[in-house]
């Protein structure tokens, strides 16, 4: 049952907290591992795992989400934002209990893999919900606010790890780890159940008269204030024109050549900020740093459980930050300072481990310090964007699907990182830091040459840019396109759109 009279900026706020306590569970899944590889119980219970099989525990895990995202794809829209997360979360619960309970290999794979599944479908559902409902103005912010919930979580996992270690023979050490991520799902459950849908998604199930009275809530007004209607308008308008241009199937859609609202380009730039984010080498750092810090680093396992707690700390303050800056500085921006600094940051590292070693501990140290300075600057930029720009960039037919492609994409690369990193750390060692840095400086003249601005855009109104970019050609730029969609406010009937808005679609509005 929804809070009936929860309206305006609390019930944005209850949103948010229903989003953040999704992505605080994505969070801590992605640490709770890391901190388990060295756990002396946990080892002997699986019968000391080499390299290659630590590797495949940790990503069967991501093989899970990408089955949960292709699920998306196919049910999202049927489902809607709040069901979808509602049985992502109830399927994680199945698999943490599988893991809980493991006492074999086959068993472990299998509860992770489950795990998967329901945190791929978190990982799309929980964004679309957030930037569906959001203002304009809020909506940077308030996704950067998942993500650093997402960073607790990861926080969490690595002072419950050390805490563990003081009891090292007793498999609670590593069981009530695994147990706890029950405790987020329920929290999650608890708090998707009492809030509402988004409007965009019931509007698209022509569901008009619902969307307008959460819309009316959003806003804190009554449901026939005028300006409340004359967004519903709008929203209605969008969807109707959406479909307009978009007749044709989704596969189809995607690879039609000079279509008006560029499908396929829009998927493509959603999708490379979680290439970027992956193949920029977070989750060396997400999933293993505790290993890099004791394998690489040469660090006790303890110190090395204590400094990943305190970047992952430090990680939540720099995505912080990036509220700040979101909307002010934009996306483009931010991920072309987030690659640039991440290329010099793993570039140090590698230098620091190559010259380091107990005669030198100073080169060390400096790996250290720059694996802490990485953070800063991927804290303020590519921590929060890939959840943030496929979910803008997409229209709204495509939003769904877009976004389950991205995030994807996403997860197959955690994947391959993640499979690789233990085997790669102990065959190439310092060589393998030096890959991320050549990565990270590959994407700057991507992102400079092909990336469009979203920041303080309505959903809408970027449908619109691409409209007018690709009716003006090569003769308008994308800041000016960007301007007249801003004057338009997004509604496509002042631009060549439909005239007229159905009147069965709009009879509940009016």
């Amino acid at each position: 049952m929804l809070l009936q009279n929860t309206q305006g900026n609390a019930l944005q706020y209850g949103i948010t907290a229903a989003c953040g306590a999704g992505f605080l569970l994505f969070g801590y899944d992605q640490g709770v591992f890391g901190g388990l590889l060295d756990n002396e119980a946990f080892l002997r219970t699986f019968g000391f795992p080499g390299a290659t099989i630590q590797g495949q525990i940790v990503a069967t895990y991501d093989i899970g989400c990408i089955i949960g995202t292709l699920l998306s794809m196919y049910a999202g829209d049927r489902l809607g934002r709040r069901r979808c997360i509602l049985i992502g979360c109830i399927i994680l619960i199945v698999g943490a209990i599988l893991q809980t309970a493991s006492y074999s290999l086959a068993q472990m794979i299998t509860g992770r893999v489950v795990a998967g599944i329901g945190n791929g479908m978190n990982t799309i559902a929980i964004p679309i919900w957030q930037t569906e409902t959001a203002r304009p103005k809020d909506r940077g912010k308030l996704i950067v606010f998942q993500l650093v919930t997402n960073i607790f979580g990861i926080v969490i996992t690595n002072w419950m790890n050390y805490g563990f270690t003081f009891v090292p023979h007793s498999s609670v050490s590593w069981r009530f780890p695994l147990a706890f991520q029950c405790f987020f799902s329920i929290i999650t459950i608890a708090l998707v159940l009492v809030t509402p849908e988004s409007p965009r998604w019931l509007i698209m199930k022509n569901r008009i008269s619902e969307a307008q009275k959460i819309h009316a809530r959003l806003l804190s007004k009554p449901d026939d204030h005028p300006s409340v209607v004359n967004e519903i308008h709008n929203l209605v308008a969008a969807v109707h024109h959406d479909a307009e241009v978009q007749k044709s199937v989704a596969l189809k859609e995607i690879f039609t050549r000079n279509s008006k609202q560029q499908t396929l380009r829009r998927m493509l730039l959603g999708a490379g900020t979680a290439f970027f984010q992956q193949v920029g080498g977070t989750n060396v750092i997400a999933y293993y740093l505790p290993v890099v810090l004791t394998r690489s680093v040469g660090l006790s396992t303890r110190m090395a459980l204590i400094l990943s707690a305190v970047d992952s700390m430090s990680l939540m303050f720099w995505g912080s930050i990036a509220a700040l800056l979101i909307d002010r500085v934009g996306r483009k921006k931010l991920m072309l300072m987030g690659v640039s600094a991440s290329c010099v940051c793993f570039a140090l590292v590698a230098v620091g481990l190559r010259y380091g070693g107990p005669g030198n501990k100073g080169m060390s140290i400096m790996a250290v310090v720059f694996i802490f300075v990485y953070y800063v600057f991927y804290g303020m930029s590519l921590l929060s964007i890939p959840y943030i720009y496929p979910a803008e960039i997409n229209s709204q037919k495509m939003r769904n699907i877009g976004t389950s492609f991205a995030t994807t994409i996403n997860w197959l690369f955690v994947y391959v990182v993640v499979v690789a990193t233990p085997t790669a750390i102990q065959n190439i060692q310092w060589r393998y830091y030096m890959l991320y840095a050549i990565f990270n400086f590959t994407f700057i003249p991507l992102i400079y040459y092909f990336y469009v601005e979203t920041a303080t855009l309505s959903l809408e109104q970027v449908d619109r840019l691409f409209e007018i970019k690709h009716n003006a050609g090569k003769d308008m730029s994308w800041t000016d396109a960007a301007r007249i969609a801003r004057t338009e406010g997004g509604d496509p009937r002042m631009s060549g759109g439909k005239d007229d808005i159905d009147a069965e679609h709009c009879e509940d509005v009016s």
